[in-house]
């Protein structure tokens, strides 16, 4: 009898565990079965599917790119969410802050989240420098709020939120799905505005070693992406992890996050 293979994934809320569940459920009975670990950081998450004591890891962007460069790419991307493929960050200020592009950034006190949050430190930095906006014309406030989790809590985003409230920074860095939790909760829906958006970029991606036979991986991803939006069982799921509809690669949305890396020189322990 086959092993069921072995997924890690980080606990990053209370949620985590009726998701796995869920999807360990899922996968009973098939030729992919699967159960799953969880793990309290990223940093230790792609140390042990590098050691190959797990077979799949459910990584962020992040720790993906990280399994890649500590690789050197012999690791093997396999799925993620469609909400993965859209992904970008949005900056916030108070109604009336006169900022309205990154024109307007260069002076300011910014507020970014983690430091190994892709989407609330990294990317923003990197995209402001893209725009013309170097680090040295900012004045940065960091929230390392959650270290190890790469953001997924937005514990840190809403700290710099809090700050741009506060009056101690003027613009806050967060990600769109912490944005888009805002309007939909009516979390101070009035008291900041977007004044910018990145260009999209990709986030999660489940990843496995390029030890992995084709033949254990292929059946378990093909069932992945049959999970179907319109039958409930399945959707109990994807709503719990934020998407309709798992898909294949897009490995074009990584380029920009490969860059800020290697120019930031972001922690490889993260």
């Amino acid at each position: 009898m086959t092993r069921p293979l072995i997924v890690g994934a980080v606990a990053y809320s209370p949620n985590m565990v009726p998701i796995w569940e869920g999807i360990r459920d899922y996968f009973r009975g098939t030729d992919a079965e699967m159960d799953f670990v969880l793990f309290s950081n990223y940093g230790r998450q792609v140390e042990e599917l590098i050691a190959g004591h797990i077979d799949i890891a459910w990584n962020t962007n992040l720790a993906y790119v990280r399994t890649v460069m500590q690789t050197g790419g012999h690791c093997i991307p396999l799925a993620q969410r469609d909400t993965d493929t859209t992904f970008c960050t949005v900056f916030v200020a108070p109604p009336g802050s006169g900022i309205a592009g990154p024109d307007d950034f260069a002076g300011r006190r910014l507020a970014l989240g983690s430091a190994d949050s892709a989407h609330a430190a990294i990317l923003p930095l990197h995209y402001l420098a893209e725009s013309g906006v170097p680090r040295t014309e900012l004045s940065v406030k960091r929230f390392d709020s959650d270290i190890g989790k790469h953001g997924d809590t937005g514990r840190s985003e809403l700290d710099a939120i809090g700050a741009v409230l506060a009056g101690d920074a003027d613009v806050a860095a967060i990600g769109i799905s912490t944005w888009n939790a805002m309007g939909k909760e009516e979390l101070m829906p009035d008291a900041v505005e977007a004044v910018w958006r990145t260009p999209e970029y990709c986030h999660c991606m489940f990843t496995a070693m390029d030890t992995l036979p084709a033949a254990r991986y292929t059946p378990w991803v093909d069932l992945l992406l049959d999970m179907d939006w319109d039958i409930p069982e399945h959707r109990k799921i994807l709503e719990l992890e934020g998407l309709r509809q798992w898909v294949r690669p897009h490995l074009d949305g990584y380029k920009s996050l490969f860059e800020a890396v290697e120019k930031q020189g972001v922690d490889s322990r993260w």
